[in-house]
């Protein structure tokens, strides 16, 4: 079980949401996918939320699964 407060950087995300860097970008400048932490105060490194990932990724599941009609 990861911590509220493991990071991944962008390596790693993108193998966890199966998306490219460029499209997450896309999404993160239209607010539809979570924007990465500064590592260092004044640095370049960044890194994603584990949480906020897992989260986003749980609302995709769920507006995906929404979508599915049923058939009885």
């Amino acid at each position: 079980m990861s911590s509220p407060y493991s990071v991944i950087k962008m390596k790693e995300l993108v193998g966890v949401v199966g998306l490219s860097r460029s499209y997450i970008y896309a999404l993160q400048a239209r607010g539809e996918f979570p924007c990465p932490i500064r590592l260092v105060k004044g640095g370049r490194a960044t890194g994603y939320l584990r949480s906020e990932i897992d989260d986003w990724l749980k609302g995709r599941i769920d507006a995906t699964r929404s979508d599915v009609k049923e058939v009885a």
